[in-house]
């Protein structure tokens, strides 16, 4: 109940919505105001009552502290600081000097995660495994405002999604119109560009706020050898220590969460596979793996054109993002060694058959990338491979090319198949969206 002076001649009080502090609160509260704590805890005895006038002082809140929350290192500094932030945001009156806790008070302190260190959130799972055992909160075209094919580009998505626990974040990377600086936007489309390095630097200000697990960036490369060097070099200057660098060309087991905290990560396809995997597109022929997955990344007009028919198109959309880059024509030497070196996770090329992709290397880990309709029908044919594949290695699925209005999909069938990583369009809130957000929450 508050009061408030209404002019000069009468007081109105107001009902307070806030929950009434609950019986065993009132009981602590009385014990350690009257008695001063002590005596075998929280319902040692029933006789404590609580009137409007009893108030704890800092000297029975570190009691407290102590005897009941168990902090047995906590010094009165800690009470007074605890008192005093309670002042400032509940009671805003100006005389108002009191340097104590009413039972309403306290019963906010217990309930506040901001001030009460006891019931903050707590990861509980063991975190020692390697990264493949765990689901991961992943973004799909992070950079994206809005729509997939004429929103702006910005960071701004970027740091929503950190905020809120997101762990992988993907990036697509272009040259700039002058060929010498590295721009991120959805290739192909009308989106408009923001720099690379803006993006780089939100994400190390804003990486670790919600969880201290690593972030993950997924590059979807477009760039000559001599822009993935600048990239390279943009990375190691903007992340320094954070960044992870791999202790050898090939990665046998990833290392766990705990092992990595406060690390990024990155994690595209290494050089010689992106060149590898579009050599007969440079010739003017699709590549096996072309022809069987498709690509994420198409034109405009073809964005345009797809329908509902296509959906049931073996062949459509398929193929995982870092296999749809299209490359100049021009004769191209290997990817920049510095840029390679980076790498964390490296993107696995797809062989042809999903047989051929699925297959376990005891030598080497990777990560897969499928698009949701090659989930489902991998779901039905090979559903144990997927499952097998998953133990060591990391699975990626995204949105179909089609929902260009940042729609998603239901990410169950990836989860009860073992990906780790089901990317999501976070631009637009939907059920799935919010489904997710609980999944991690």
């Amino acid at each position: 109940m508050g009061s408030y002076k209404i002019g000069m001649f009468f007081t109105r009080k107001f009902k307070s919505h806030e929950a009434q502090p609950p019986p065993d609160v009132k009981e602590a509260f009385a014990k350690f105001t009257q008695g001063g704590g002590g005596g075998g805890g929280v319902g040692a005895t029933t006789t404590t009552t609580t009137t409007t006038s009893q108030k704890m002082t800092a000297e029975q809140l570190l009691q407290f502290l102590i005897e009941i929350q168990g902090e047995s290192d906590a010094k009165i500094g800690e009470a007074e600081q605890i008192i005093g932030h309670i002042m400032q945001t509940r009671h805003h009156i100006a005389k108002f000097t009191r340097h104590t806790l009413t039972l309403d008070d306290f019963h906010h302190y217990l309930f506040s995660e901001d001030l009460n260190s006891s019931i903050k959130s707590q990861v509980h799972q063991d975190m020692s495994a390697p990264l493949s055992h765990y689901y991961i909160y992943t973004g799909h075209n992070s950079y994206l405002t809005g729509n997939q094919l004429s929103s702006d580009s910005s960071d701004v998505p970027i740091i929503k999604a950190l905020k809120k626990g997101v762990r992988v974040i993907e990036l697509d990377i272009w040259p700039s119109s002058s060929k010498t600086d590295i721009n991120v936007l959805h290739g192909r489309t009308l989106t408009t560009p923001i720099k690379l390095i803006k993006c780089l630097k939100s994400i190390k200000e804003y990486a670790f706020v919600a969880s201290p697990y690593p972030v993950v960036i997924t590059l979807e490369d477009h760039l000559t050898p001599d822009l993935q060097a600048k990239v390279a070099e943009m990375v190691v200057e903007t992340f320094g220590e954070m960044l992870y660098h791999p202790d050898s060309k090939v990665v046998k087991e990833f290392l766990s969460p705990e092992e990595l905290k406060y690390r990024v990560l990155l994690s595209t396809k290494p050089p010689k596979e992106y060149l590898e995997a579009k050599g007969s597109k440079d010739t003017g022929k699709g590549s096996p793996e072309e022809e069987a997955w498709g690509t994420e990344v198409i034109s405009l007009k073809d964005e345009l054109q797809e329908n509902d028919q296509s959906d049931s198109d073996g062949s459509e959309n398929n193929l995982d993002d870092e296999d749809s880059d299209e490359r100049d024509s021009q004769p191209r030497q290997s990817g920049a060694v510095e840029y390679k070196c980076l790498i964390g996770i490296h993107a696995k090329k797809h062989k042809g058959e999903l047989t051929e992709s699925l297959k376990v290397d005891v030598n080497k880990v990777g990560r897969l990338s499928l698009n949701e309709q090659a989930l489902e029908k991998a779901a039905t044919s090979h559903g144990s491979d997927l499952i097998r594949f998953t133990q060591r290695n990391l699975l990626r699925i995204y949105p179909k090319g089609t929902r260009v209005t940042s729609s998603n999909y239901n990410p169950l069938i990836g989860w009860m198949h073992g990906a780790q990583m089901v990317a999501f369009n976070m631009q637009v809130g939907c059920v799935f969206c919010y489904q997710v957000e609980f999944f991690f929450y």
